[in-house]
């Protein structure tokens, strides 16, 4: 928003975050020991818009990468999504693609009307399998269980019955060349933006008075919780450095089943870089700390529509991003959003110089 409001409409422009850097939880940088790690988990960009893979290819170079992940269930390693060779290898058959359909249909069990992640996953794969990969995943992750929460959750993670073992299948898989902070930097590197880190907008609103203001926070606070705060699920992270040039086979491992923490995940698999340490992040859910996740209920959406209704009584006030819309949002999904947001301030020209 702040690169298309400086360099499209001449707009003077302040971005303003609390934490301490920019690139918000995508925030990446060279650890102790030199390694490319994410702060905050995880980033993996993939998109089917060439609209928002153009944008972003401005402000960085691209390296080729399509990400893959194991599931540690019942003491192995398997492809996750559930594929072809993920049924193979847990039941000890040589099931071929054309087969594996039946397989499914034969175990599903039928649910009248799907509404909660459970019945998503049992309808399709049956109840084994949504135990094995998915409901203690799910409690862990959300701290409720797959009954309890919308379809949306599970309904993200496909089932496959090819060997396809890549976790997407979007058109444009690639991650940025130098790190997410190095292209926000360049995004930002304009004469019209200036940029206030370690900042709480709240402390410094009144110097603002009259201004746009794009707010990426999280909705219910902007209101100050005027009809109670809105529940988001947040995430504690364990960063380790280990004396070994790699700890796993592949980006990312989940932990469905016994384990505390979700998954684990070794950076140079994403970024590509050779060095001779590594870097793992051990990821714990939690229900406290800064929030990540809008929990999908009907009755957290039906306090949102409340605190959406206050927003269009301040229309001078853009609601962007995963926590003002409280939705759950992929990066290009995020960045789409915000190029749509512009096209719309443009066209009515409603922005102070």
């Amino acid at each position: 928003m702040a690169e298309r409001l400086a360099s499209q409409l001449g707009a003077r422009v302040t971005v303003i975050d609390r934490r301490p850097h920019i690139a918000g939880n995508a925030f990446d940088l060279y650890d102790e020991a030199g390694v490319l790690m994410h702060r905050y988990g995880p980033h993996i960009f993939h998109t089917n818009s060439e609209q928002v893979f153009d944008y972003l290819s401005r402000f960085t170079e691209w390296r080729f990468y399509e990400h893959r992940v194991l599931a540690f269930v019942d003491n192995q390693l398997t492809p996750i999504p559930i594929n072809l060779d993920t049924i193979n290898q847990l039941y000890g058959l040589a099931l071929q693609s054309h087969e594996l359909k039946a397989w499914f249909a034969g175990r599903a069990e039928p649910v009248g009307q799907v509404r909660t992640s459970e019945d998503v996953v049992v309808s399709r794969v049956g109840r084994e399998l949504y135990e094995k990969f998915f409901q203690g995943y799910t409690r862990k992750q959300w701290g409720l269980d797959p009954s309890e929460l919308d379809s949306s959750v599970t309904a993200r993670v496909p089932i496959r019955t090819d060997r396809d073992d890549r976790y997407f299948q979007d058109r444009f898989q690639f991650m940025p060349k130098d790190g997410y902070t190095k292209m926000f930097e360049r995004m930002l590197d304009h004469p019209n933006i200036s940029v206030s880190t370690g900042t709480n907008y709240a402390d410094i609103a009144s110097e603002f008075q009259g201004a746009n203001l794009v707010y990426t926070g999280a909705i219910d606070e902007f209101f100050g919780y005027r009809f109670g705060a809105l529940p988001y699920r947040s995430l504690g992270f364990e960063h380790v450095t280990l004396d070994a040039p790699q700890f796993q086979q592949v980006g990312t491992v989940n932990y469905p089943q016994t384990e505390a923490y979700t998954r684990i995940t070794e950076y140079k698999h994403l970024t590509g870089q050779c060095h001779e340490k590594t870097t793992i992040t051990y990821e714990y859910p939690s229900a406290q700390g800064d929030p990540y996740y809008p929990i999908p209920r009907s009755e957290n959406h039906d306090l949102f529509i409340k605190y959406q209704g206050l927003a269009r009584d301040h229309p001078g006030v853009h609601f962007v991003g995963r926590l003002a819309s409280y939705k759950y949002y992929n990066m290009d999904q995020v960045v789409g959003q915000a190029l749509a947001t512009f096209r719309r301030l443009a066209s009515g020209r409603a922005i102070h110089p």
